[in-house]
């Protein structure tokens, strides 16, 4: 069994946002993104999907996004980005589901063959450019929410299981400083944490970096010229 990973597909969820205005890469960006995908996953495989999934609004106007999906081979593991609005009601959304390869996480986690996965949103770090007063409470709301999924992982997780982590935003800064986030990942055992939320100039942000013993890879899929990041 395969891993790979991406993030910040921005799929139009119904609406008129044209991702192409961000640059000629990202036209036709989602079939790009279909044939590396129909070419490199197996139905046992996974998918890791790190958030901004859809511009979309609420659920309905999201589904023929997800459904944009459902095609493709392997089962698909998504968070929440800091863009899905859509994305309220745990129950409703899984109930909503296209088919059974969807597996949507908060604060909770899923196993599969010798991996556990789990991850939430996260949240801009204490010493980020833009962090600002009003963020460290939510940062450490996000921090529980991890506190959390990681228990749910540590729970399901059997001896020799793998543990891999997702989180929407950078869970270090520009510095790469230790978070409640990083420090959650190492103590729990993590081996890769992926995440995305970066665009075009990832700056000070690395592709792939280990901190901690833990892997660290960023999954935006303009970064990776919209192909699958394989992890494991």
């Amino acid at each position: 069994m395969k891993v790979f990973a991406v993030s910040d597909l921005h799929l139009p969820g119904g609406q008129d946002k044209p991702m192409d205005v961000f640059g000629g890469n990202w036209a036709g960006h989602l079939q790009k993104i279909k044939e590396d995908w129909r070419a490199r996953v197996g139905e046992e495989d996974v998918v890791l999907i790190a958030g901004d999934i859809s511009w979309a609004m609420n659920l309905a106007d999201a589904l023929p996004d997800l459904a944009a999906l459902s095609d493709l081979p392997g089962k698909k593991v998504f968070i929440r980005g800091n863009h899905d609005y859509w994305w309220s009601g745990i129950t409703a959304l899984r109930r909503s589901a296209p088919d059974p390869s969807f597996f949507f996480l908060q604060n909770d986690s899923v196993r599969f063959d010798g991996l556990v996965i789990c991850g939430s949103r996260g949240w801009t770090c204490p010493g980020s450019a833009d962090f600002a007063p009003a963020d460290e409470k939510i940062y450490r709301r996000e921090g529980e929410r991890f506190r959390l999924a990681l228990q749910s992982a540590a729970s399901a997780r059997q001896e020799g299981d793998k543990l891999i982590c997702m989180i929407h935003y950078p869970p270090f800064n520009a510095r790469r400083e230790p978070s409640l986030f990083t420090e959650a990942f190492e103590k729990s055992g993590a081996s890769v944490v992926v995440y995305g939320h970066l665009h075009q100039f990832a700056g000070a942000y690395p592709f792939s970096c280990t901190l901690g013993g833990v892997e660290y890879r960023l999954t935006s899929c303009d970064l990776l010229g919209f192909r699958l990041a394989q992890i494991v």
